[in-house]
């Protein structure tokens, strides 16, 4: 069993409190903003926010999702109920601030947000990112991919969206557009992707003969429906495991219907409930080897009272407990 790393009295105190009060830190771990902190601490997982959200198309206001999930999500309690386990006695979790990235300038901002998670995965550490548009995801896979090796990582791609346009309104950047740029840059090939929620009206046929030659996997809404959660999550593992032996998750919150999320850039009615989600995001971590994890496109300023930002933090709560019952259950 891993104990949490020393931290001053003060400190432990002003996380200690409840959410409302201390530090606005994720889940109220400790807050770290050194790389060679992390090599003191030896984290688990490392939460790294990229406040970026200059690619999007409809209403912005992703920039405000990470702090919106540190400081608004009220503390839930630290023993999950299902897999019995008290997830911090086992899993040690660092929040390792924000890249900081510089608005309306999409080539340093990457930079920034790629460095900042190849501060975590160069280490071993397992990256969790809070976004931000979904065009945060292409530099902070590519770091995760580039430490295990460019096809060894398949990515589980939650969505209403396939966000695989070859450009939007001449944006190659667009937010719309980066499950392309990552496919196109060899980070995670085609036939490594695995895309589950889908549905509604977009990308067109073009696009959707472009996903058929890259070999896309797809898992619409409408196939979640007619076959039921559990028969398409199981086949979802058996792709992914034969794809590659390492996975990245990756979430835009719009996945949920958006009367469970009101607060995202683009929604689109017909979504995942977040008692299936949950359970789909816990049955993943203990099922495959997840080395990346993030949920994007949180834009606080549409929510009521809180809905998607408790949700969008569940489903990390969700991450981090199974990740906890994996070290528990292997004596760690």
């Amino acid at each position: 069993m891993n104990e949490l790393h020393d931290i001053p009295e003060g400190m432990r105190r002003q996380l200690d409190s409840p959410s409302f009060q201390g530090l606005a830190t994720f889940g109220q771990q400790p807050f770290v903003t050194e790389p060679e902190q992390l090599d003191l601490i030896k984290p688990h997982i490392a939460v790294i926010g990229a406040p970026w959200d200059d690619s999007t198309t409809n209403r912005p206001g992703a920039r405000f999702g990470p702090r919106a999930l540190r400081a608004n999500a009220y503390n839930p309690g630290t023993y999950h109920l299902d897999l019995g386990v008290e997830i911090f006695e086992h899993l040690k979790v660092v929040d390792f601030g924000d890249a900081i990235t510089s608005h309306g300038l999409w080539e340093p901002s990457k930079k920034a947000i790629y460095d900042r998670v190849k501060h975590v995965t160069s280490r071993g550490i397992t990256p969790v990112i809070l976004g931000g548009d979904h065009s945060v995801t292409f530099p902070a896979v590519t770091a995760v991919a580039e430490e295990h090796g460019f096809g060894n990582v398949a990515m589980i791609h939650f969505d209403a969206h396939a966000d695989t346009a070859y450009e939007l309104e001449g944006n190659f950047a667009s937010h719309g557009a980066m499950m392309r740029r990552i496919i196109e840059s060899g980070a995670i090939p085609g036939d490594r992707f695995l895309q589950l929620g889908l549905r509604g009206y977009w990308p067109g046929e073009e696009d959707q003969k472009w996903m058929r030659e890259n070999k896309l996997k797809h898992y619409m809404m409408q196939e979640f429906w007619e076959r039921g959660i559990q028969a398409v999550v199981t086949d979802v593992i058996k792709e992914a495991k034969a794809r590659a032996p390492k996975a990245y998750i990756s979430i835009d919150i719009d996945v949920l219907d958006p009367g469970f999320a009101p607060a995202t850039g683009t929604p689109e009615p017909g979504g995942f409930a977040p008692i299936d989600l949950l359970r789909i995001i816990r049955r993943l971590t203990l099922e495959l080897d997840v080395v990346g994890f993030d949920v994007m496109e949180v834009a606080p300023a549409y929510d009521h009272a809180d809905v998607t930002v408790n949700n969008a933090h569940r489903l990390i709560w969700e991450f981090f407990g199974a990740k906890a019952k994996l070290l528990k259950d292997a004596g760690k």
